[in-house]
């Protein structure tokens, strides 16, 4: 099967949930972003003893994490959103099959059915083996 005839089973009503989930998606982890950012603003890593420090600093590397966990997903939401916009969302990278609609409403950004998902994880398995 084809790439865009894959595109064309995927239901139009299956995209277009997918997209208000996505929108919504991104405007969330855009307004986590924001409080994450202000509430670094507001902590002041130079004030209090070691142990003040030491926790000021651990709760910086926390907001690290979470701000780079935030953007990968951010990134996927925005690479679905495109593939919406060029007719190639719903369509598994690994086998070009149609993605189960179950699985893209659950979670819209993903690029892989599960068969693909399985298929990625076996190669990545095989060469941590190596």
């Amino acid at each position: 099967m084809s790439f865009s005839s894959a595109t064309e089973l995927v239901n139009r009503k299956i995209i277009d949930e997918c997209r208000k989930k996505l929108v919504l998606a991104k405007q969330d982890i855009l307004n986590r972003l924001k409080m994450s950012a202000e509430r670094f603003k507001e902590n002041n890593k130079n004030v209090g003893d070691e142990i003040d420090q030491s926790v000021a600093q651990l709760e910086e590397y926390n907001l690290l994490i979470n701000q780079e966990r935030f953007r990968f997903q951010l990134s996927e939401i925005e690479f679905a959103l495109a593939r919406i916009e060029k007719n190639h969302f719903g369509v598994c990278e690994e086998t070009l099959e149609p993605i189960e609609e179950q699985r893209l409403l659950s979670i819209p950004w993903t690029r892989l059915s599960i068969e693909g998902a399985e298929i990625r994880e076996r190669y990545k398995n095989h060469f941590a083996q190596i």
